[in-house]
């Protein structure tokens, strides 16, 4: 989760493809070069341990914009096969 929240920061969209499971991996991601990530905070997390293979995240990101600062929140989705986690879904 803090590397794909690092890689909104950083803007890149290829680590977010490459690391979105395929079954719901989009065929582009456009960032938005107007929002600046600043902060991460984990709300809470289930599984994702070493044996596991599904896990969530609850997490809130904070950005900055033209508009004014703002938050994304979300539940987040993984899966693991074949040793990578990947993301699945968000709501």
């Amino acid at each position: 989760m803090r590397s794909r929240y690092s890689a909104f920061a950083l803007g890149l969209p290829d680590y977010l493809l490459t690391t979105w499971h395929p079954s719901t991996r989009p065929t582009t991601l456009e960032l938005d070069p107007g929002i600046r990530w600043y902060r991460l905070d984990i709300l809470g997390r289930t599984g994702g341990g070493l044996l596991d293979v599904e896990g969530t995240v609850e997490f809130e990101a904070h950005y900055r914009s033209d508009a004014g600062p703002g938050a994304h929140r979300e539940l987040s989705r993984f899966v693991r096969e074949h040793g990578q986690w990947y993301y699945l879904d968000g709501e």
